[in-house]
């Protein structure tokens, strides 16, 4: 199993990383309309320290999916519109693979072998698993979240 993902009470669990810091990327998107948020704000409203926000702020840029904001009234924004953004992009920007188990079968990497390969039929089952989570984290977008977090509060 990914060392990034946790098995728990028979449950696949994300790393803090995608539990976080998807909680952080809507936080932004819902309070950074038109103008950026700082990482204390958001630490303060998600009870994450500020240090870690950095680190997950990092990834989320390198990935293209946030900006950052110098100055007096600085902080993070989104680098496109939230409707533009899936779970999916900020997920795998934070965790990379969100494949449940590493098998060479479903072609999650490329540069994995696996010598039974061939024979093996269950790597079907986590073609099927794979499929259904990277499919339902990409039509879920954060534009959606943003909108429904506003009917909540």
């Amino acid at each position: 199993m990914d060392s990034r993902k946790q098995m728990e009470g028979g449950k696949l669990k994300l790393s803090t990383k995608g539990r976080y810091g998807l909680r952080a990327f809507i936080d932004l998107a819902v309070c950074g309309e038109g103008q950026p948020v700082s990482l204390a704000s958001i630490a303060q409203r998600q009870e994450i320290s500020v240090s870690y926000l950095e680190q997950l702020m990092a990834k989320l840029r390198k990935a293209g999916l946030v900006e950052s904001v110098r100055g007096v009234n600085g902080g993070y924004s989104l680098a496109r519109p939230a409707d533009e953004i899936s779970v999916g992009d900020v997920l795998r920007a934070l965790e990379g693979d969100l494949a449940p188990v590493e098998c060479a079968g479903i072609g999650t990497d490329s540069g994995a072998h696996c010598s039974g390969s061939s024979q093996c039929v269950s790597k079907i089952v986590w073609k099927r698993i794979n499929d259904s989570i990277n499919d339902t984290v990409d039509s879920i977008y954060i534009g959606e979240l943003v909108r429904e977090s506003k009917t909540i509060n």
